[in-house]
């Protein structure tokens, strides 16, 4: 790779208009020469001018993408009664299982999406379950980070009650395998681009990832959020999720679940527009998360996205978004200073002399340490039915925190 700073950032700054495809068998050792000079370098345009692209030829097999994609209908479709009590996320302290319609709000106002969450399937830390009540000692043998509560076992389907969901957790389990393994190769690919040793980032990553299985039903007239001309009729439009930006991953690798006529997935560019982002066949959406953005000094920026229904849409949307998962032993400090030196030369000034990248992270306005309090604290207050039954003694605490 180019190691010149003036030429590190080799395409034009200017706002993009589409999503940049990257075909990631042309990034393989297998590919000549040529054609991955040519691959990392839209690859690095992707990392630093956008923040959002499409992978095609990510060597997932397509049979493990259709199971997921033919079972979702089956689940959303269990009795209301399931949903809401047997698996709802509230009787979860890791923060996985199901939020029904209308439960969580984005940028002020009510998100119109149902959706089930999973992470790698992990034990419970026994020292949130068995520490010793009486020898003052053993208890610190015990004693672990809050934060790793975070992590433990998923709420899963009852088969035997549900024979039409047989096959679920399989299902599930082999597509978040398959997520963990792309995302890997993925990473290195990533790490190349930006001139780095192609398994640097893999110190930041945690053990477990998370996985959403999201519907966004049809959309109903009830709260329109921007409307269009278009031959003199009206377009309206409700809120599926509003604006943000992905704030508890490392990467988010997106399975848009429907066919490519249903839309809804937009990204924001550097002008203030709203460009769409179409199902295209056989690829995977990927963007950065905000840790990630922090950790390359704001070089590699995190997008601002949403989804928006079209009430002349008249199917449900499928969405399936794998979180790369962040350690939550890492500091503040350590996100910042690891790469610092390499990614110096990098920063450039724009006409008003403000620093192109300069990073608005919570996380570094916060007044939390690691990654994984921020993490939590940012679910207590998302999930504050979660955090009242689970995290009672922190939960005044970081309900009343607005500091990041």
């Amino acid at each position: 790779m180019d190691s010149d700073p003036g030429l590190r950032r080799s395409h034009d700054n200017n706002s993009f208009t589409s999503i940049p495809i990257l075909d990631l068998s042309l990034g393989s050792p297998s590919a000549s020469p040529e054609r991955r000079t040519h691959f990392l370098s839209h690859l690095r345009h992707a990392l630093t001018d956008v923040g959002f692209l499409y992978v095609t030829n990510h060597s997932v097999p397509s049979t493990v993408i259709s199971n997921l994609v033919g079972i979702l209908p089956a689940l959303f479709s269990l009795p209301s009664k399931t949903k809401s009590s047997d698996l709802a996320l509230v009787n979860s302290p890791h923060f996985l299982g199901y939020s029904a319609l209308g439960a969580e709000t984005t940028a002020g106002n009510q998100d119109s999406r149902e959706q089930f969450e999973f992470a790698t399937e992990l034990p419970a830390n026994p020292s949130f379950t068995c520490a010793p009540a009486d020898n003052e000692e053993a208890k610190d043998e015990f004693r672990v980070p809050l934060y790793e509560r975070l992590k433990g076992p998923n709420q899963w389907p009852d088969e035997i009650k549900h024979p039409e969901l047989a096959s679920f957790r399989t299902i599930v389990e082999t597509y978040t395998a398959e997520l963990t393994s792309l995302g890997e190769r993925f990473l290195k690919l990533v790490a190349e681009a930006l001139d780095l040793p192609e398994e640097t980032f893999f110190s930041f990553l945690s053990e477990q990832h998370r996985l959403k299985l999201v519907r966004y039903p049809p959309a109903l007239v009830t709260r329109s959020i921007e409307e269009k001309s278009d031959n003199n009729k009206e377009e309206e439009f409700i809120q599926g999720v509003g604006p943000h930006k992905d704030s508890s991953g490392w990467w988010t690798f997106l399975l848009q679940a429907s066919p490519p006529h249903v839309k809804g997935l937009q990204v924001l560019n550097k002008s203030g527009e709203w460009i769409d982002v179409p199902v295209i066949e056989g690829s995977f959406v990927v963007n950065i998360g905000q840790a990630f953005e922090v950790v390359t000094q704001g070089m590699c920026k995190a997008t601002t996205h949403r989804v928006v229904l079209s009430t002349s849409q008249r199917e449900e949307r499928f969405s399936v978004p794998f979180f790369q998962g962040v350690r939550g032993d890492l500091t503040r400090s350590e996100a910042v200073d690891t790469l610092k030196v390499h990614f110096a030369s990098w920063v450039k000034k724009d006409a008003e002399g403000s620093e192109e990248g300069a990073v608005d992270s919570p996380f570094l306005r916060g007044k939390y340490d690691t990654w994984g309090e921020s993490q939590l604290r940012t679910k207590i207050r998302s999930h504050r039915d979660v955090g009242k039954r689970w995290y009672p003694d922190f939960y005044e605490q970081y309900v009343g925190d607005d500091n990041n």
